[in-house]
């Protein structure tokens, strides 16, 4: 592997291509670290190391904002406003037939996609920049930190204004950092971008879990959570490499004198088509509970049960709650973005059937088969990984953002997994070894 990396840098346009995406992650990474106008870095520093860890309830957004949203930085928000519009509008195209339409389009329909995408990039930045702006002047940002609600001195509303634009202005840069990656360097530059946003945080939240050990000075645990990354590691290379590949037959077409088709091939349908998707999705529902009674400061019933079954995050009713969630979720998201109906007829058109099953509607009811039958292993694997940053938090006390788990190992490894198949297959063309030889 350590050769294939110094042949794909002896390679003139990979490594042009290595370094601008290295370049870029500098300057993401710098721009994690400048806070916004109008903070007091020192308090926020207080509150980081006062609280920090702990603030569980906004730690979904600060992982991927690589720490950028405790610091109230100008890259505070981060790729989050991006990646919940794109999600939104991957699920508007089933439900709104224009969006349908223009996906079939091809390359102008995509494109339209995406400028709309944008469109809602800086609207979501807006609303998010506001929100975080107004839990800062609360003081709720950091709970009960003593200086929490003097970390945004000057109340005026031309402060308030100079913040919000000055974090959607920095969720813009990110958004167009990205695509110069996607465009010009290795990779899906929102990927990339998430990946090394959840990677910063990883020596942080091992030191951390070292330094709060108990045996050998926190060693034991230090070494017990490795070996735990590495198993957790193999265990999501194996499930997302796996995949059910459905052989397909075309026949034969005559075509004037020659002769089209009598090809085979295989639809590949993944354990786990949906993704991280269903662990994003269960994470932000779970968080809304938490969100309404802090912002209404009510000390009724059922604020007082919420806040002791869900806020916290390790009581069984809140992990039975998040596991049923990625469960259904996992389901669903797999229903909305393979249509079997879609494939079949696809497959008709073009003289395709797959050995033994008719074309047409019984290949669709299958396929439905198969990919409910695969996605139940899928989605309770999601449910398990989901549930180990959980188990972390009652075993070794760490916080929510426990590094080998949850999201955080399923985009590593998922965004590790296709960039280095992206190097492959460039290595590839010019008969290099590739990384995976």
């Amino acid at each position: 592997m350590l050769t294939a990396f110094a042949r794909a840098f002896k390679t003139p346009d990979l490594r042009k291509k290595l370094l601008f995406t290295l370049g870029i992650i500098v300057l993401y990474r710098l721009g994690s670290h400048i806070p916004v106008p109008g903070v007091s870095y020192k308090n926020v520093q207080i509150c980081v190391d006062q609280m920090g860890s702990s603030n569980s309830l906004f730690g979904l957004v600060n992982m991927f904002s690589g720490g950028a949203l405790l610091q109230i930085t100008i890259f505070a928000l981060g790729i989050m406003p991006y990646i919940t519009a794109s999600i939104i509008l991957q699920l508007l195209t089933v439900v709104i037939p224009k969006l349908e339409n223009l996906k079939k389009e091809g390359q102008a329909g995509t494109s339209k996609i995406t400028q709309y995408t944008r469109y809602l990039t800086v609207a979501l930045a807006i609303l998010q920049g506001t929100g975080l702006v107004a839990t800062a002047r609360t003081g709720a940002l950091f709970g009960t930190c003593p200086v929490a609600r003097e970390i945004v001195p000057d109340r005026s509303i031309f402060t308030t204004v100079t913040m919000v634009v000055t974090m959607t202005a920095g969720t813009c840069i990110v958004m167009w950092l990205g695509e110069l990656i996607t465009d010009r360097g290795i990779g899906n530059g929102m990927s990339i971008l998430m990946f090394i946003s959840i990677a910063a945080g990883f020596v942080t939240a091992l030191w951390t879990i070292k330094l709060q050990g108990k045996i050998a000075d926190g060693w034991v645990e230090f070494a017990v959570v490795i070996l735990v990354g590495l198993a957790m590691v193999a265990l999501v290379v194996f499930v997302e490499q796996a995949q059910r590949r459905i052989p397909v037959q075309y026949a034969k077409r005559m075509i004037g004198r020659r002769a089209y088709g009598g090809t085979s091939t295989y639809i590949p349908l993944k354990v786990n088509q949906a993704g991280v998707i269903p662990v994003i999705f269960a994470s932000s529902l779970l968080y809304i509970p938490a969100l309404i009674v802090q912002f209404s400061g009510s000390t009724a019933g059922w604020a007082t049960w919420i806040q002791k079954h869900f806020v916290k995050g390790d009581h069984p009713y809140y992990i039975a709650a998040y596991f049923l969630l990625i469960v259904f979720f996992a389901f669903f998201y797999v229903a909305i973005s393979f249509n079997p109906e879609e494939v079949a007829d696809n497959m008709k058109k073009y003289g395709g059937f797959i050995p033994g099953i008719r074309a047409g509607r019984p290949t669709a009811e299958y396929l439905s088969y198969v990919l409910n039958r695969i996605t139940w292993p899928g989605s309770l694997y999601l449910g398990l990984i989901a549930l180990v940053p959980t188990m972390a938090l009652a075993g070794f006390g760490a916080n929510q953002n426990f590094p080998f788990g949850g999201t955080s190992i399923l985009i590593i490894v998922g965004v590790g997994l296709e960039t280095v198949k992206q190097i492959e297959s460039q290595l590839q063309q010019r008969n290099y070894e590739g990384f995976l030889r």
